[in-house]
């Protein structure tokens, strides 16, 4: 079972845990993270979640993310997750994350990295992916028109299009 740092509204790490799937207590929160990899023609890696996976069944989503496990900074975690989800591997030490969400149980870290990647050198993974193709933003857009992509504000999406030149996007 995955077990959760817990921080407070201040992002500062606390000394408790919980379990995935555990009710979170008032002024608890918990660390996400995405990754949002773009290449040079302006499109960006989006995944395919396979049909029994748990929350947004069969959707489309940026290129990688989950939850960070116990003791795991953001650059560890979005480290694991591109690696456990697509097969890629990032270097992320020392790097920030470009954006950070906060909703409502937690912080959710984005990183904008800019990378050339030949779609057949990923290995999937088949408990969650089900498949990855590039996409432009109108494509994108499109998808949550049609309810098939995770309902992001599409003004959110645009503007981690527009970012990705602007706020320090990493390339690798």
């Amino acid at each position: 079972m995955e077990e959760w740092d817990i921080y407070d509204i201040h992002r500062a790490k606390t000394d408790h845990v919980m379990q995935r799937g555990e009710a979170f207590e008032k002024g608890n929160y918990h660390l996400v993270v995405h990754a949002c990899i773009f290449n040079q023609r302006n499109e960006m890696l989006i995944q395919k979640r396979q049909p029994f996976k748990e929350g947004w069944p069969n959707m489309w989503d940026v290129s990688a993310g989950g939850s960070a496990l116990r003791n795991e900074t953001s650059q560890q975690a979005m480290e694991r997750e591109a690696r456990e989800e697509i097969g890629l591997v990032l270097d992320l030490k020392n790097i920030r994350p470009q954006l950070t969400i906060n909703f409502e149980t937690g912080f959710d870290d984005f990183y904008l990295i800019e990378k050339e990647i030949d779609l057949q050198s990923l290995v999937l993974q088949k408990e969650e992916v089900q498949c990855v193709q590039w996409a432009s933003m109108e494509e994108i857009l499109q998808k949550i028109e049609e309810n098939t992509f995770i309902p992001y504000y599409k003004s959110f999406i645009q503007l981690l299009f527009e970012a990705k030149g602007h706020m320090g996007c990493i390339c690798q």
